[in-house]
């Protein structure tokens, strides 16, 4: 992977139509050495669910467990507020709907100015990637936050590749998504592998 890309790059990458992102309130959200992405409106918030445990595996000695049933959605406006309470999770996204080229990776961070406050997330979008940009939001301060919908939260960098990558070539667990999605870790192959070894050894 090369090096970061700065603003003349991806300026012209966005006049090209080479990089997508609707909408792009403001300039200025172009950064030297990136783009800083917005908050937006809907959320995944995690709750207690009725199992006792959020099975991240396919053995089912624990019940069912699924993510889906420890997250909760809700939504908020423009310019409103969500509360982050101490040790949660949430699952967000991105205001903005980014459409990647072929040869870049997207890797998105907290902006400093958040994470001095104990927030954390990291994650990156594939090169070809359309769609919101999702991110695990987690409050490591003692104290609850406030954020608003539509602040600028997210520093994105992009890095060019050696070579291109048909993201659509092969099937994927998020696509195109607009709004949060929970975990789909129970769809990765070697889980099955796995499940059918412990199940063996188990006599299942």
């Amino acid at each position: 992977m090369s090096s970061i890309i700065t603003s003349d790059a991806i300026k012209k990458l966005i006049a090209e139509e080479k990089l997508i992102i609707r909408p792009l309130l403001e300039q200025e959200q172009i950064t030297e050495i990136g783009i800083d992405f917005r908050l937006g409106g809907n959320f995944l918030v995690s709750v207690q669910g009725r199992e006792p445990l959020i099975n991240a595996s396919l053995n089912n000695e624990f019940g069912r467990g699924s993510s889906r049933y420890f997250f909760q959605e809700t939504r908020r406006q423009l310019g409103e507020t969500f509360i982050l309470h101490p040790n949660q999770t949430v699952l967000a996204t991105s205001l903005e709907y980014v459409k990647l080229p072929d040869n870049y990776v997207l890797s998105l961070c907290m902006r400093s100015s958040y994470s001095r406050l104990g927030l954390t997330m990291s994650t990156i979008a594939q090169p070809g990637y359309c769609g919101c940009l999702s991110v695990e939001l987690n409050n490591y301060n003692n104290n609850p936050i406030n954020l608003s919908i539509g602040a600028r939260l997210f520093q994105g960098l992009f890095y060019e590749t050696d070579k291109g990558s048909r993201y659509f070539d092969k099937p994927r667990k998020y696509v195109c998504n607009v709004r949060p999605e929970p975990s789909a870790v129970t769809n990765d192959e070697d889980l099955n592998v796995l499940s059918r070894l412990w199940k063996t050894r188990n006599h299942i």
